[in-house]
């Protein structure tokens, strides 16, 4: 999937293939590590188990993106209790124990992981928008735009092209209906994070220090196709953005 920069790109270097395109792709790079890494093996059985070309239920499924100490978790646990949803997180509950494992690979190996779960989560949601509407925090398209922010370097302009295909949602993985994605200005974000006091994940201690690393990441959201992110200004009250969240669902949505 990221395999090249478009043809004449002044990119600083060419993208490597750092995001296997599907689940089969997936499968084949776990094996290949399966030996060294058991956790990769045990990632393996459960996204063999998962059936290909999952199906969505009647139910809408409402995805959430964005850097974090935007709000997401407040949001998401707030938009569950008003619709009496189903809330789902990337990577699902099933292997994130084997986050800070597979943070310390090399970083094909690493996206193959968190690539991975969004196939483990797609048999979660098919299950779950059967019965309610299905609230995620986070999904493919924070996979895929940390890995081409992180296979990119220098300024937003030496990112792929808008239209390349590295923008483009992988065929076989289960589309949701609606993808919100919300921002907040760096320094409210920074303030945030601050007022939580939390340990800083490694790409959040990078987010913080380089502007750049952030502009693209934030950039790559914006470029996602087939769906793109809606784009939520999480900086109002809780009040206000559950309210303009809610609106956007009622809008794209259909119960």
């Amino acid at each position: 999937m990221l395999g090249r920069c478009a043809p004449g790109s002044p990119g600083p270097r060419p993208m490597v293939r750092a995001l296997p395109p599907s689940a089969s792709a997936l499968r084949q790079r776990l094996r290949q590590c399966a030996e060294r890494i058991p956790e990769a093996g045990a990632v393996l059985d459960l996204l063999e188990k998962c059936p290909e070309h999952q199906k969505k239920g009647g139910f809408p499924v409402i995805v959430f993106e964005g850097l974090d100490a935007t709000g997401k978790t407040t949001v998401t646990q707030a938009v569950k209790d008003k619709l009496n949803g189903i809330l789902l997180r990337s990577p699902p509950a099933c292997i994130s124990q084997w986050r800070t494992i597979f943070d310390d690979e090399p970083t094909p190996i690493k996206r193959a992981f968190y690539a991975a779960g969004n196939y483990i989560l797609a048999s979660e949601i098919a299950k779950a928008s059967t019965q309610a509407p299905v609230i995620i925090d986070r999904y493919w398209h924070s996979t895929a735009a940390y890995t081409i922010a992180t296979e990119t370097s220098g300024k937003v302009q030496d990112l792929p092209p808008a239209q390349d295909e590295v923008y483009q949602w992988p065929e076989d993985l289960l589309k949701p209906d609606l993808v919100l994605l919300l921002t907040v200005d760096p320094e409210e974000r920074v303030r945030r994070l601050q007022h939580r006091g939390l340990e800083k994940t490694k790409e959040e201690a990078e987010l913080e220090a380089n502007s750049l690393f952030r502009q693209r990441v934030e950039e790559s959201y914006k470029r996602m196709v087939n769906p793109a992110c809606q784009e939520v200004d999480a900086s109002p009250s809780k009040e206000e953005v559950l309210k303009t969240v809610l609106q956007l669902i009622k809008k794209h949505c259909a119960f």
